[in-house]
């Protein structure tokens, strides 16, 4: 016997489904894997023993990967577990814990489908399988709607949540314009470390509309008074103005500017909260227009409803990907996505060491960014302009989008 185990782990997206639906689907058609095994809620359910015949639901429902394809979130479950280091005592167990469960149900592959904490236990678990001789290989497909994975070009899911911050913002000014009034609409957007996600906010705007007016990204430090500044001049030709701004903009000093800040999570990350509403409070004290906030928050990762046809598309075809790097018998790889195309947008899948991947990130270049730090350039508007195309056909019942049953997460 040659089996699987596959897991999801981190947020949840609109594509990350679409992977896992892509390696079921290649292992269909090449019969490599006698059965694939589904973990619930990521290594957890490998420490639990809890997992889920994926290839017999297969055999029972014969469009469950195309029902797959077009369901948001993850199927499989997800978790937010730091894997112990291998070297210490505790890494130890886990991972012989988890190497036990691999030889109990002749496991030759593990695929981790996630962003970069993910990308951390694939790197822990390969370097384990390696100190200890295994031949069980360890392989990541990714998915963040962050865009901040290292050596791959973008990530799946992040088409279809930049699609949905321009829908969302071309709606907001839609909304805002009808106000014949001095007004401020402040758009707070994910992105603590890296603003891929608010810089794609900037497909919104069309030629009878600059929204939004003013862009802010971690990557540039974050000046208030020059931001209210810049806001009042645009009022004064403007009613209305609307700013999109990453969740983790601070100041040179790295100041967030946010609400309040919880204390770091496992993985040692900022948990941020209130950034719009903190700039609201200070341009309308400063201002004295009307100023409201909105903050997209968890809308912005699993809005099926508006994917993009070629996120689903090439988060498929990683999935896919993943299966052919096991058959050639890699392990500690990431799968990645490049453009070959210089003038139409082409891409190829490859893969690359996980080494080199984990617990980095991917910022937005400076140069894609003005020099005033509060907008971004053409070039990155060429670089997100072909990964929000294509509207899929998703499922209806009722009027409302159809997705599979997801009961078995509710225990």
């Amino acid at each position: 016997m040659r089996n699987c185990i596959i897991a999801q782990s981190g947020g949840p997206t609109v594509a990350i489904n679409a992977s896992l639906a892509g390696l079921l689907d290649a292992n269909a058609n090449a019969s490599y894997f006698d059965c694939c095994y589904g973990a619930l809620n990521g290594i957890t359910g490998i420490l639990d023993d809890r997992l889920l015949n994926l290839s017999r639901m297969m055999s029972a429902t014969p469009d469950f990967t195309n029902r797959l394809i077009h369901t948001p979130a993850m199927y499989l479950g997800s978790c937010r577990y730091k894997l112990p280091d291998p070297d210490s005592e505790e890494g130890q167990r886990t991972c012989e814990q988890i190497f036990l469960l691999f030889k109990k149900y002749d496991i030759d592959s593990f695929f981790y489908i996630g962003g970069n904490d993910s990308m951390d236990t694939v790197l822990k678990l390969s370097r384990f399988a390696e100190k200890i001789g295994s031949a069980v290989k360890i392989l990541g497909i990714p998915k963040t709607i962050d865009n901040d994975l290292a050596h791959t070009d973008h990530t799946p899911g992040f088409g279809s949540a930049a699609k949905y911050i321009a829908t969302c913002l071309r709606e907001i000014a839609c909304d805002a314009y009808i106000y014949a009034v001095k007004s401020v609409t402040i758009v707070e957007i994910m992105g603590r470390d890296a603003g891929w996600l608010t810089a794609a906010s900037a497909l919104a705007r069309t030629d009878h509309s600059p929204a939004p007016h003013l862009i802010y990204l971690p990557e540039v430090a974050f000046d208030l008074q020059t931001c209210i500044q810049d806001t009042k001049k645009l009022l004064e030709r403007e009613n209305n103005i609307i700013i999109a701004v990453s969740e983790g903009i601070h100041d040179a000093a790295g100041n967030y500017l946010s609400a309040s800040q919880a204390a770091a999570d496992k993985f040692g990350h900022v948990q941020l909260s209130g950034t719009g509403k903190a700039l609201e409070t200070a341009m309308r004290d400063q201002l004295h227009v009307k100023v409201r906030s909105i903050e997209i928050n968890v809308l912005q990762r699993a809005a099926a409803h508006c994917a993009s046809a070629i996120d689903l598309t090439e988060s498929h075809d990683q999935g896919a990907y993943a299966l052919t790097a096991s058959m050639k018998g890699k392990s500690g790889q990431m799968m990645t996505i490049h453009r070959t195309g210089e003038d139409n947008y082409q891409t190829a899948i490859s893969s690359f060491p996980i080494a080199r991947i984990a617990n980095e990130v991917k910022s937005v270049p400076r140069s894609w960014i003005n020099e005033a730090g509060n907008d971004v350039s053409p070039k990155m508007l060429n670089y997100l302009a072909p990964l929000i195309c294509g509207q899929p056909a998703l499922p209806y019942k009722n009027g409302l989008p159809d997705y599979l049953d997801l009961s078995h997460l509710r225990g």
